[in-house]
């Protein structure tokens, strides 16, 4: 059976592995995936993934973050962007979520951003999801 939205999958797993405070969690690979989680990875919100498997069956392996007294690092992640409406905005538009404390994914012409980096190249463009 063919997923509509790989994207939420991925997020999905991630918020209900974390509702259960368990270390990691596998996801099906695709590039697109890869560079949400790499920018994940750099703005602190999750540890390490890698990429575990040969095609077909390649997967992706993400180790979750969890605070010194086991507090969420993420507290809510959440789509945007759907296959049925898509939501793009221009760097000036772009919003600061929770006061700076998340961020948002952004698809951009120069790959996947946070919503920081995005205005830092000074570049709009589809915002993937969420994330605080």
């Amino acid at each position: 059976m063919s997923m509509t939205d790989p994207i939420a999958d991925l997020l999905t797993r991630i918020r209900n592995v974390n509702a259960l405070g368990r270390p990691s969690v596998r996801a099906p690979y695709s590039r697109i995936k890869e560079q949400i989680l790499m920018t994940l990875q750099r703005e602190g919100f999750i540890g390490e993934f890698e990429v575990k498997g040969e095609i077909p069956a390649k997967e992706l392996a993400i180790q979750l973050k969890y605070g010194p007294e086991g507090e969420h690092v993420i507290r809510k992640i959440d789509r945007i962007s759907k296959p049925g409406c898509r939501v793009y905005s221009s760097v000036a538009d772009l919003p600061v979520v929770r006061d700076g404390q998340g961020i948002m994914v952004v698809s951009t012409s120069q790959g996947i951003l946070s919503d920081n980096e995005a205005r830092q190249h000074n570049v709009g463009g589809e915002v993937i999801c969420r994330v605080y």
